[in-house]
């Protein structure tokens, strides 16, 4: 039996002016995985996917087992869902969202929702359009997480958030996956976090899967290197990965196994931000 919760095997879907190409990645129980990319790369657009709220073209997506079309009643309730925006309507309050879930899955757990609305000092006869962007962010993955689910997705959920409801939802997530069952898939722009809380880091640019590996693969594979420009030549330039170039020097991601190539420079290891950044760059200057 496989140990993967999310399974997507060379999945398509074809806009005009936009594709996404055969992306194929999995996560495993007990796993939270960043997806990262810049505006536009396709990270929404696999999430929604993954949610069936649109036709995809080609592939598969399989959720704890089940296929998320043909089960969708079994997926959706494995499946607990936060939003960038809230996707509550304004006019109605938590104490009327937890009517609605209590009927909609199967697994409700209506004493688990009341003592996260008290935890986070939500008002439950307060409507969804008097309450803060954190507090909506709050209620919307208090609902995400009182249904059994087992799968978290979350698009963008900390953006705009101030540091202490971003470090409250970072810590609830923690609790979530700390029983090696249950696992988060994460798309933020907002990198800090995923080196806080990631086991795993796909990156997508252009709606295609660029890297697709864990948090300590990443240092073990890239550097960052750094020093006077003159230290960067035409023949060690096409051995980075997206160099950029000041008026003092340079700074560049490398692949470890091309360090030999690079004399009196200083290497420091990546982070999320580093990976995605100098990916992006060198994708651009490759158009």
């Amino acid at each position: 039996m496989s140990n993967n919760i999310l399974e997507i095997n060379n999945l398509s879907k074809n806009y005009k002016g936009f594709s996404l190409e055969n992306v194929s990645f999995s996560i495993e129980k007990g796993t939270v995985m960043g997806l990262i990319g810049q505006n536009g790369a396709g990270k929404t657009t696999i999430i929604k996917l993954i949610m069936n709220m649109f036709d995809r073209n080609g592939g598969s997506i399989t959720v704890c087992g089940k296929d998320n079309i043909a089960d969708e009643i079994f997926v959706k309730n494995k499946i607990g869902y936060v939003a960038d925006e809230s996707y509550f309507f304004v006019g109605t309050t938590a104490k009327k969202i937890e009517g609605v879930c209590s009927a909609a899955y199967d697994n409700w757990d209506g004493e688990k929702f009341s003592e996260l609305l008290k935890r986070w000092n939500i008002d439950e006869k307060k409507k969804v359009s008097a309450l803060s962007k954190g507090a909506q962010t709050k209620l919307m993955l208090a609902a995400a997480l009182c249904h059994n689910a087992e799968l978290l997705i979350l698009d963008e959920p900390t953006a705009g958030l101030d540091p202490v409801a971003r470090i409250e939802i970072l810590d609830m997530l923690r609790e979530f996956v700390a029983d090696g069952e249950r696992s988060v898939l994460f798309s933020t722009h907002i990198t800090g976090d995923l080196d806080k809380i990631a086991d795993v880091i796909t990156l997508v640019i252009d709606g295609k899967i660029h890297e697709s590996m864990s948090i300590d693969m990443i240092e073990d594979k890239y550097a960052v290197i750094s020093g006077a420009k003159e230290k960067l030549t035409p023949e060690n330039e096409k051995y980075t990965i997206g160099a950029r170039k000041l008026n003092t020097g340079f700074e560049a991601l490398v692949k470890r196994e091309h360090l030999n190539r690079f004399e009196g420079v200083s290497v420091k290891n990546p982070n999320v931000e580093n990976l995605l950044t100098f990916s992006i760059w060198q994708n651009n200057k490759g158009e």
